[in-house]
């Protein structure tokens, strides 16, 4: 330990730590808009000075380490005329129309501009223009872009892509894709993570909001929606709900509210899913001797794209089941079609997804096997459904519970974790004891797949064999257990990867809290769903048997292979041969 004096008031602190964080033990705030934990610690942003005794200059608290005797001033005269003129400068070269920023309300820049009480900027505007495409799903504002640097750490540090550098020199230095690469030509996972940790609006998602407004307003279309698992858990945060309050029933009910026809539950389909990926691992477990291992899920759009650019050779190595999201759209348009007896045509589905990367997958050219167009029409994030919840003058705090609909809003325990890292491992673990023994294990058996490490093993004995499996989560540790299984160093029968660090829960789509990293905590909220269902076995959902007895037939059918999984040679990457 040692003892200093931050704003008069003297204090024991551990050895060795920040200045940022000496103040953050002691109840004492230092402003920050570069700063990342253990990811960017470069006091590029300089809005952390802080005035040290007997230094003339001021100093940045993220990355000067505190010392015996220190007397630290955060606050000070000095202090706060070198913010005020720092966070100026940096509005001089950024675009300050809030009302029209997807960020207003929740902007790091904005909120500390109005701390400072900066009414005016005495510089000239100076806005860094280049081109930029509308229609991928993820978009850049370079007139937006503050220069922290946070979306290069990220990417490189945590998911390992590099997608991301400064680009130009001196005045002109601005963030740009790599290799003078345009976004949709890059080998960009969608992870979105470079979103979610901007401090502004200079990153973001494409707004596909009013195309599900015009769809809601015509007459013709029979709007379809579907809810993820963890968008339940994340939904209510922007509007300050209690995460007891947030349930996504009370989501249902905004969602009858803006003139959804059919509001269903992607724990359905996830469901579905584990009966079809699962079957896919048992009858290659029966045939071992003569197949290749592990199998990896393929849930999560992505992982497959990073598998499609990174480890092209291993692609045949992924499950071909179709992501719930995507199962879902192709059964909304042939299956709940002829129960409604309409023509499929008229079905207009919309996913809410806490993901990028399902942007890209719903407009895929495989991905129309229903006959009806592409099988998923829109894609949603929690954060555009919450600015849809907002457009319509909906108050959360006033929404009663409502239910899903039938058959399609009918889900268990083990579906409702697929938001979660090692979730889906689970829920398959579930059901192959089932479909192996015939004998459900304890709900509860394969918890060793839980837990936020980047990387876990585990190993179970599935009726006197023995099970290999791992789960990762994040590109960053994905890569690290890719090149370790191509070196030989491990191996697995079974393999869950999730591309954000945590999991769904953590996806680049979820409601922005700058500084915060809830994907532990909205995991615990799924696993507490889970625990709380009276199904934790996928098969039994009665609406998913219901669903084989009267149309797909059994798990593998002929028609379960043309709806329910996918070639994922048939589309390609922007660098894949």
């Amino acid at each position: 330990m040692v003892t200093i004096t931050i704003d008069k008031k003297t204090v024991q602190v551990p050895k060795g730590i920040t200045i940022l964080e000496a103040a953050k033990q002691n109840g004492i705030p230092i402003p920050t808009l570069c700063y990342l934990k253990d990811i960017n610690e470069i006091g590029a942003c300089r809005v952390c000075l802080v005035e040290l005794e007997g230094k003339e200059r001021l100093i940045t608290a993220c990355n000067n380490v505190v010392e015996e005797g220190m007397v630290i001033y955060t606050n000070s005269p000095k202090v706060r005329q070198a913010r005020i003129t720092n966070v100026r400068l940096i509005l001089s070269q950024h675009d300050c129309n809030c009302p029209t920023c997807v960020r207003s309300g929740n902007c790091s820049l904005q909120k500390l501009a109005n701390d400072l009480g900066i009414i005016r900027v005495p510089y000239e505007k100076q806005l860094f223009h280049s081109r930029w495409t509308k229609n991928f799903p993820l978009l850049r504002n370079y007139e937006k872009c503050i220069k922290c640097m946070r979306c290069i750490q990220i990417c490189d540090k945590v998911q390992n892509m590099h997608v991301w550098d400064l680009a130009n020199t001196g005045s002109r230095t601005t963030v740009d894709v790599t290799g003078n690469r345009i976004l949709e030509e890059s080998d960009c996972a969608l992870c979105g993570q470079c979103i979610t940790h901007c401090p502004v609006g200079a990153l973001r998602e494409r707004d596909d909001t009013p195309k599900v407004f015009r769809a809601l307003a015509d007459p013709d279309k029979i709007t379809v929606v579907q809810i993820a698992p963890s968008v339940r858990a994340a939904w209510g945060e922007p509007f300050g709900l209690k995460r007891e309050f947030a349930t996504v029933k009370r989501l249902v009910t905004a969602m009858r509210r803006m003139g959804f026809d059919y509001i269903f539950d992607t724990n359905f389909t996830a469901d579905l899913t584990i009966m079809e990926e699962g079957s896919e691992f048992l009858e290659k477990l029966k045939n071992k001797e003569n197949e290749k291992f592990p199998l990896f899920t393929s849930c999560c759009p992505g992982w497959v794209r990073f598998m499609k650019s990174q480890y092209p050779d291993m692609v045949d190595l992924l499950s071909t089941a179709k992501s719930p999201q995507q199962m879902f759209g192709a059964v909304a348009k042939s299956y709940y079609a002829e129960l409604l007896g309409v023509d499929p045509e008229k079905i207009f589905c919309v996913s809410v997804m806490p993901c990028l990367a399902k942007k890209h997958e719903c407009t895929l050219p495989n991905m129309n096997d229903s006959g009806a167009g592409q099988d998923v029409d829109v894609v949603l994030t929690t954060r555009e459904v919450d600015r849809m919840i907002r457009a319509e003058h909906i108050i959360p705090q006033e929404l009663e519970e409502e239910e899903f609909d039938t058959p399609l809003g009918v889900g268990t325990g083990a579906a409702v974790i697929f938001g979660a890292t090692g979730g889906v491992m689970e829920a398959a673990l579930r059901s192959a004891y089932y479909l192996v023994t015939g004998e459900n294990p304890q709900p509860d058996a394969f918890r060793e797949v839980r837990g936020m490490n980047g990387w876990k093993e585990a190993s179970f004995n599935l009726a006197g064999t023995e099970l290999k499996v791992a789960v990762a989560s994040g590109l960053g540790n994905t890569r690290k257990l890719m090149e370790a299984l191509r070196k030989g160093e491990v191996s697995y029968h079974f393999v869950e990867i999730m591309a954000c660090p945590g999991g769904c829960v953590g996806g680049g789509g979820q409601p922005v809290r700058d500084g915060e990293e809830l994907a532990e905590i909205r995991s615990g909220i799924l696993y507490g769903l889970d625990a709380a269902n009276e199904l934790r076995f996928s098969h039994e959902n009665p609406s998913v048997l219901k669903c084989y007895e009267d149309y797909f037939e059994k798990p593998l059918s002929h028609r379960a292979h043309q709806l329910l999984h996918t070639d994922h040679h048939a589309w390609k990457m922007p660098d894949e041969k």
